[in-house]
């Protein structure tokens, strides 16, 4: 199976860095070939695909890079059929259309069932996105729509309302792509692997575990204990290192009867009596403003019927703020960096407004 990512973006937004190291950091077991779709004299003196219109040249061991000049798809099959690599790197023109570039990658699939369009990743500024946008219209935008993902470079040197901004430009523009906020040097490149590869989104993963626990409990329809739900937080007992664990002394009675009448009388899937809400953004918090937060998910219903609340956050003072919240009780702790925060509230009769000001977003 031969991948090929894709990694576009606009002139200096830093592409050959971002390809640098995941080269260095997670490619170095496999062959891979970086191509780099420019045109023009490159210096490169070399090459079995030269007849082709392939300029090549070793990387390292393992890396091969080639300059495509000319067709586009021929070349591209030169480079599958001599080298067979475990992925392809393509590195398309500073002001090219990822959309074009696509075409051409899926006509390949067609041909080649061993050959899969992996991984669309677009690299932008976030220092110059929001003028990029503006300036450079159809190009830049076309990056970005079409990107499964969007890895912002210098986020380190952007003020936090500067990089909340160009997140939300970003995500106006499509709102399916994951968008990557941490700073490069505070990430593993596995974990922007994990991220361009597919991982789903927060809010997936946890309507998929509720929609499966709550599945589970209409299976067994006439144990009646209601402890899944409650298990399916995991336990929140033992002390956190750097964390805390808060309980409250709440009634779970209303939360678990009314999934379970909906389940038992109504014979609903979960996914159609739950409603999630779900938030990528690299907004900042504090412990004391998030524990404000959750405590009102706890003591009031004035956002909906919260039945779970998750996140991973950046936090003021630089380190990242995970929690979790299940109906009565929630944690905070200290985790590692995430590619962006990210938030996400399960339950019914959620008021997305009231969440989205809750969280200061």
């Amino acid at each position: 199976m031969t991948k090929i990512d894709i990694i576009s973006g606009f002139l200096g937004a830093g592409k050959t860095t971002l390809i640098r190291k995941m080269l260095e950091e997670v490619f170095s077991g496999e062959q891979v070939v970086l191509v780099e779709n420019e045109y023009g004299e490159v210096g490169i003196d070399s090459g079995f695909l030269k007849d082709a219109g392939v300029e090549i040249r070793e990387l390292n061991s393992g890396c091969i890079c080639c300059t495509l000049v000319g067709d586009f798809s021929r070349s591209l099959k030169e480079v599958i059929d001599t080298y067979h690599p475990d992925r392809i790197l393509i590195e398309p023109s500073g002001v090219g259309k990822l959309s074009d570039v696509m075409s051409s990658v899926k006509s390949m699939e067609e041909e080649y069932p061993d050959v899969k369009l992996n991984a669309l990743v677009t690299v932008a500024n976030a220092l110059k996105a929001a003028k990029q946008m503006k300036a450079f219209g159809e190009f830049f935008n076309n990056q970005i729509e079409n990107a499964t993902t969007v890895v912002l470079s210098r986020t380190q040197n952007a003020k936090p309302a500067q990089l909340e901004l160009c997140v939300k430009m970003i995500q106006e523009l499509n709102p399916k792509a994951a968008v990557i906020t941490t700073p490069w040097d505070e990430i593993a490149g596995a974990q922007i692997l994990q991220v361009i590869e597919g991982q789903g989104s927060l809010m997936e993963e946890m309507m998929a575990e509720f929609v499966s626990a709550h599945e589970h409990e209409h299976d067994h329809e006439h144990c009646h204990d209601h402890e899944h739900e409650h298990e399916h937080g995991h336990s929140h007992e033992h002390e956190h290192e750097h964390g805390h664990t808060h309980v409250h002394e709440h009634s779970h009675d209303h939360d678990h009867e009314h999934s379970h009448d909906h389940d038992h009388h109504g014979h609903h899937h979960a996914d159609d009596i739950f409603t999630s809400w779900g938030r990528e953004t690299p907004h900042k918090f504090t412990k004391e403003s998030l524990d404000e937060i959750l405590k009102s998910f706890c003591d009031s219903e004035e956002y909906g019927t919260i039945l779970r609340a998750k996140g991973m956050v950046p936090a003021e003072d630089g380190t990242w703020i995970y929690f979790d919240m299940v109906p009565g009780e929630y944690e905070l702790r200290v985790g590692e960096p995430d590619y962006t925060g990210r938030l996400c509230v399960i339950g019914t009769d959620l008021d997305e407004g009231k969440l989205e000001a809750a969280f200061g977003l």
